[in-house]
């Protein structure tokens, strides 16, 4: 049985965002993308650089989640957001709101950190409301 495969560049990534320091890999011609990328997705170049995210995300799609799979269990009804963040765009788990359809709205600005999935433990992308200037 093989050992299986490494995150690293991905959990050094979501450490980075936990303390503040979230960053894309942009390439020169300004397509972003997230580790583990060694290439970039949209011009094949390989010469990215860590370019910091915006303080805030704007709300693209979501969804409200009541079924989960098992490492999200314990973490149901919640709502699933996919925010646009500049050259990226991030999925996580909206907090900080009802979990109803009519409790968020696309275009909602959103500013990301890192929390604790409820059912493990682990560590998971999350979205917080930021009130309208």
């Amino acid at each position: 049985m093989s050992a299986p495969a490494s995150n690293g560049a991905y959990d050094e990534w979501l450490d980075a965002l936990a303390d503040g320091e979230g960053y894309a890999l942009v390439c020169p011609d300004g397509h972003g993308s997230l580790p583990p990328r060694r290439v970039c997705p949209e011009c094949g170049s390989t010469s990215l650089s860590e370019a910091p995210l915006a303080e805030t995300g704007s709300v693209e799609t979501y969804s409200v989640v009541h079924v989960a799979g098992p490492r999200f269990t314990d973490d149901t009804p919640y709502v699933n957001v996919v925010a646009d963040f500049g050259p990226v765009r991030l999925t996580g788990v909206l907090r900080g709101i009802e979990p109803a359809p009519d409790a968020v709205a696309v275009g909602d600005r959103v500013a990301v950190g890192v929390e604790e999935r409820a059912t493990d433990g682990d560590p998971l992308v999350v979205f917080r409301p930021v009130e309208s200037e």
